[in-house]
């Protein structure tokens, strides 16, 4: 079992930047992914971004280079780093990790960042 914890969500400015940050509690195992997935209203979550242990990371085209994901594996941590915020980046974020085994997916509770214009 696995719980998560996302922080540091709120209201930002356009063009300003955010760091979200996910503690993970339970077993992590070496090939599960830790992710970050967003749902705007009305619309269906989709996937931010996603690594590996190994260092492989995986973006969604629409925040490729202005986002960064990155894991601390020894504190169990997962982080996402926004810049250039746009308001369509407005949405609940929530962390995910996906177990390599199973397939089996665990989500926090999300955390709401909103871009104004």
């Amino acid at each position: 079992q696995v719980q998560l914890v996302e922080s540091g969500g709120g209201l930002v400015q356009a063009g300003g930047s955010l760091r979200l940050s996910c503690a993970a509690s339970g077993i992590i195992f070496s090939r599960d992914v830790m992710g970050w997935y967003r749902q705007a209203p009305g619309k269906q979550r989709e996937l931010v971004a996603a690594a590996d242990r190994g260092g492989s990371t995986n973006y969604s085209d629409s925040v490729k280079g202005r986002f960064t994901i990155s894991r601390d594996d020894a504190k169990n941590m997962v982080y996402l780093q926004m810049t250039s915020l746009k308001p369509e980046d407005t949405a609940v974020y929530y962390c995910n990790v996906r177990r390599a085994i199973s397939s089996m997916d665990y989500w926090g509770k999300g955390t709401l960042v909103t871009v104004s214009s």
